[in-house]
């Protein structure tokens, strides 16, 4: 059987074929099934209908079609969202219009297939086996810097010889760190059916509740969090650079415009994001992000945040220089203190963002590899960050 009629009907379960009831297809694949058919769906309407006889435009469960006249050959690229789109996109698949404007049943669709017999089913199974150890990884993370910070934010609230400016907005980063922790783990209980069985159902049936309150509300808390642990550590950054730099530095006068930057600043771009959702991609949970310039207005100020905090911590890093050589201490104390010194900076100011600040979701579309790296490096350190933080 051609792996394409096998993906497809994983997809849409067909009363033709009978369906293994082990046969699982993840749920990000069947989400951007769903995606390329709203999107041939959306285009297909923009343009008025044609008043003579046409083939006309549809979507036949596999491929976006355009009006085709009565005669010809009818040829569209390959679909975007088959797994091994990346050695197909270039070719394209054929489709015949008859004489009385009626699409012919078959279609030349062997380009588009895949020439491995079981490529899909490894491909599958090994990028499901990545993606579960990937959470299985943050989950810990998050899980355990989760005790650690509550733990942490405990102490500096209950001791009072401990409270200050520099504890009051650590303070200020762990409490965004325990919300970004757990609005993740909130979202990720309330997505826990990452897979679909379509082996356990007689027809094909996607549900996306867009009344659904809650799983959009687990989403905004959690880009709120992001936003906010990023503009968090960039006040941990602000301050330690006044210390250094100021020479009267009065704390109290600057602390309540660090609240702002922290809790007040990811406002500012989080309901322009929550209007554009709700205008123009009200679909699902809004965890999928259609139109990449709409996922800018959150992006943006995020990676604003790392490089500002990355130039901040490189003028740091050149003022203890400065004041480690103007100690005169030995060579071996000096680099023993500067590593320290850097290390410590590092986890603090969120600097290892910086690796992947320029690698974006559209750059990594063509290369998976790049793709896995910067998400296992993204979870992997903001789960854990926050431990060597309190």
């Amino acid at each position: 059987m051609s792996r394409i009629f096998l993906l497809i009907t994983l997809l849409t379960v067909s009363s033709n074929i009978q369906v293994s009831p082990a046969v699982v297809v993840p749920k990000a694949l069947v989400q951007k099934w769903v995606r390329y058919k709203e999107e041939c769906i959306r285009n297909n309407s923009r343009d008025p209908p044609h008043t003579g006889v046409v083939c006309n435009r549809t979507f036949d469960r596999f491929a976006c079609w355009p009006d085709g006249l009565p005669n010809t050959t009818v040829s569209v690229s390959c679909p975007w969202y088959l797994p091994w789109y990346n050695k197909v996109q270039n070719r394209s698949l054929y489709r015949q219009c008859d004489a009385d404007g009626q699409w012919v049943e078959q279609q030349n669709i062997t380009d588009c297939d895949n020439n491995d017999p079981d490529q899909v089913k490894r491909s599958l199974e090994y990028y499901g086996k990545v993606l579960q150890k990937f959470r299985i990884i943050y989950t810990l993370g998050y899980s355990l810097s989760l005790g650690a910070l509550v733990l942490a934010l405990g102490i500096l609230i209950t001791f009072r010889k401990l409270h200050c400016m520099r504890n009051n907005i650590h303070m200020n980063l762990f409490a965004s760190f325990i919300l970004r922790a757990l609005s993740i783990l909130i979202k990720d209980a309330m997505f826990e059916d990452n897979n679909i069985n379509l082996g356990e159902k007689q027809e094909y049936e996607i549900e996306y509740n867009e009344t659904e309150v809650g799983c959009r509300i687990a989403i905004l808390m959690m880009q709120y969090s992001i936003m906010a642990n990023s503009y968090w550590l960039l006040v941990e950054g602000i301050y330690l650079h006044n210390l250094l730099v100021i020479t009267v530095f009065t704390e109290r006068n600057y602390f309540n415009i660090y609240l702002c930057i922290g809790w007040g600043a990811p406002l500012i771009f989080l309901f322009p994001w929550l209007t554009v959702k709700y205008m123009y991609e009200n679909q699902g949970c809004w965890e999928q992000n259609i139109n990449m310039h709409y996922w800018w207005i959150i992006r943006s100020p995020i990676l604003l945040a790392v490089v500002i905090n990355f130039l901040i911590f490189i003028h740091i890093i050149k003022i203890l220089v400065s004041k480690l050589r103007a100690h005169q201490m030995r060579y071996s104390d000096y680099k023993f203190r500067l590593a320290k010194s850097t290390l410590t900076l590092i986890p603090l100011l969120g600097i290892h963002l910086v690796v992947f600040v320029f690698v974006t979701d559209e750059s990594t579309k063509a290369t998976l590899t790049l793709r896995l790296t910067k998400l296992f490096s993204d979870l992997f350190f903001s789960s854990f960050q926050c431990n060597s933080n309190s």
